[in-house]
């Protein structure tokens, strides 16, 4: 029994959407000091192409987050596994998240970043699976929405696999 790679958003669709999504975020924070930051693993692919569709002074941090285990189903549990380097204190953040589906992650971040007092902070995701919120969290900048199936791909990962594929694909399994 083999497994089979089925594209859901192409390559093409998403270079349009990330450089559209670029523009934006360009257009709302203009001359100020963005500071994107980058959730780890997953969103590694997409924060690099975001950042250099976007035409504002920025610098980018990196956070690690661990809330899945081997499985595909979230723990509800979130671990921070490595820091931001810098404060963020009176600084205009954007957290640039792979996949907000029960929001949980989410909700958690933005409840840490609030008590480093940023001046403003707002939520990027590539991809929204509402089928699974379990907590509403707001989503300013948003890709594509999805429907609930696993998905793999631009840095989305199963058990640390296929985060190298170009497009967002499911998993089938094969006969």
């Amino acid at each position: 029994m083999g497994q089979r790679i089925v594209t859901m958003i192409s390559e093409e669709e998403i270079k349009k959407r990330v450089a559209e999504l670029g523009a934006e975020i360009a257009r709302d924070y203009g001359n100020k000091n963005l500071v994107l930051v980058c959730v780890l693993k997953g969103s590694f692919v997409f924060t690099a192409d975001l950042a250099r569709s976007i035409d504002a002074n920025m610098r980018i941090e990196f956070l690690g987050v661990r809330s899945y285990g081997e499985g595909t189903a979230s723990s509800g549990v979130v671990q921070i596994t490595q820091d931001l380097s810098r404060p963020i204190e009176g600084e205009d953040v954007l957290i640039v998240e792979d996949i907000v589906d029960t929001g949980l992650t989410i909700a958690h971040l933005l409840d840490l970043f609030r008590t480093r007092r940023p001046n403003s902070i707002k939520v990027c995701a590539l991809l929204h699976k509402p089928a699974r919120t379990r907590i509403q969290v707001p989503i300013d900048y948003l890709g594509f929405t999805i429907e609930d199936k696993f998905v793999v791909g631009y840095g989305l990962d199963w058990s640390e696999k296929y985060r190298n594929l170009p497009a967002i694909s499911v998993v089938e399994s094969g006969e």
